[in-house]
């Protein structure tokens, strides 16, 4: 299937020729539509904490936090060239939209205008100040989000990432630390770190807290190959393979490397301003809390496991109310035992408002269980649709992860991930078509096999921002 040459860029690009043909593979069979059998609901997956319980779990997660590890992981790779993808169309061929006009009408209430004032002057063109935006001026249209002015603060501004920093010394962090893992692109990696060694040391002394910032970025080894339209290699203008980037999911071995008793992920784009930030820090408190009271009672059984005591009838109630699996009748001692000793994740869920992407389903297992897993619309049958469109809640990416058993040893990740929920998109190099791969996202199929609580949060604790227009909306205004 491939060339000596060919084999010889596989393996400088830390893959193996195996891995390559089961790329190919994968390409001509497709991957299969995602089993689900409804979407979970209130009182069918998604647990309500009541006022009181809230309040009582945020108790329990101060008392407990500084006797913990605790990390903050946020994926922040890449460019920001989808927020200004209508921008881009106006500058680039002349099209107007909505988006376009909404920008320059409101130029004065995005966060960034004071520094976009250096650039541009009352007799600027809209051509001119696009461009001021995104190229020559602010340069918006290759930074990442991270890198972004999104908050107004009186005289002061933020940008994304310094939100991250704020979230993290209200809820993340222990013994007066706060850790946070960027994952990051290597073209940004040192604008990354210069900012935050600047913007640190001003919430430090704000919060009274001491920062402790990693960084990664997504590993080569993770790439899938690109194929033509019939399913051969593609080739670059200089005939040699190309390797794309495969998506999240491939962060699932950034996350495997970090160890910490929690770990809470949100993405890059998800934050809010001080005024609004309340529901959020009450919930990943309370919900962590919860985490943690299931992963003691999974520690339990697990002990108990391995010193060889009568648990099954006990376990398998704690599977069923406590973990939310449906087990089939004939469901084994072995089974059990695999179900028990899994890592655990907490997802906030919020009400579906039309938003797109993933929502909590019932996904139907090749081992006779069912049980929850966040599908998005890519993996779902075009017959299984209208389960999607009845779904009442919608993913957030509002996630708390427990990664390691009961000796303290990380979960070997990339065992839990479920390799048949990839996808295949239709995508351009050179002007030619290809057909790109990635590989299971990181909170779906990659973490298909792990033990899923689904908890209804509050809408406020969602503001993405996925075009700049967004930006306008009430969370990120002050």
């Amino acid at each position: 299937m491939f060339t000596q040459t060919e084999k010889k860029q596989i393996l400088a690009h830390g893959l193996s020729v195996k891995q390559a043909e089961a790329q190919i593979e994968n390409f001509k069979k497709g991957f299969p539509s995602l089993p689900i059998s409804r979407a979970a609901s209130y009182e069918d997956g998604i647990l309500v904490l009541s006022k009181e319980e809230i309040e009582h779990l945020c108790k329990e997660f101060e008392a407990k936090k500084d006797s913990l590890s605790i990390v903050k992981f946020v994926p922040a790779s890449g460019a920001a060239t989808r927020m200004f993808k209508e921008l881009f169309e106006y500058l680039n061929d002349g099209k107007q939209s909505e988006c376009v006009d909404s920008v320059l009408k409101n130029l004065k209430k995005f966060a960034f205008y004071k520094e976009l004032k250096k650039y541009i002057s009352p007799s600027s063109t809209p051509k001119e100040i696009i461009s001021a935006i995104l190229k020559e001026g602010l340069g918006y249209g290759s930074l990442p989000k991270g890198l972004i002015t999104f908050h107004k603060y009186g005289r002061s501004a933020r940008k994304a990432i310094e939100e991250h920093l704020v979230e993290a010394a209200l809820y993340g962090t222990s013994n007066g630390i706060a850790r946070l893992h960027f994952t990051v692109s290597p073209e940004h990696e040192g604008e990354f770190i210069k900012f935050l060694s600047k913007k640190a040391k001003k919430y430090e002394k704000h919060y009274g807290i001491r920062y402790d910032i990693s960084f990664s970025i997504q590993r080569p080894s993770t790439d899938t190959i690109a194929v033509n339209m019939d399913n051969t290699p593609f080739l670059t203008d200089d005939g040699n393979l190309l390797f794309r980037p495969a998506g999240h999911g491939a962060l699932i071995e950034n996350l495997a490397d970090i160890n910490a008793d929690l770990i809470f992920i949100k993405n890059i784009d998800n934050v809010t301003t001080d005024s609004q930030r309340e529901d959020t820090i009450l919930y990943k408190k309370a919900l962590a809390a919860l985490l943690l009271q299931i992963q003691e009672k999974c520690f339990d059984f697990a002990k108990k496991i391995d010193g060889k005591k009568d648990v099954w009838d006990e376990l398998r109630t704690f599977i069923t109310d406590k973990l939310m699996i449906k087990l089939p009748e004939n469901a084994d001692h072995k089974l059990l035992e695999k179900i028990i000793k899994r890592p655990i994740r907490v997802c906030g869920m919020v009400k579906n408002e039309g938003e797109p992407g993933g929502g909590p389903f019932w996904v139907k297992n090749e081992d006779g269980t069912e049980s929850l897993q966040i599908a998005e619309s890519s993996q779902i049958a075009a017959e299984d649709l209208p389960l999607m469109q009845a779904a009442t809640h919608f993913n957030p990416v509002d996630l708390i992860c427990a990664t390691k058993d009961y000796n303290a040893k990380v979960y070997p990740l990339k065992e839990f991930v479920d390799p048949k929920t990839g996808f295949i998109s239709k995508k351009s190099s050179s002007g030619r078509d290809l057909r790109a791969q990635e590989l299971p996202g990181l909170w779906n199929g990659a973490m298909a096999f792990w033990n899923t609580i689904f908890v209804d949060v509050p809408i406020t604790t969602f503001s993405p921002v996925k075009t700049v227009q967004a930006l306008l909306k009430r969370q990120h205004q002050n």
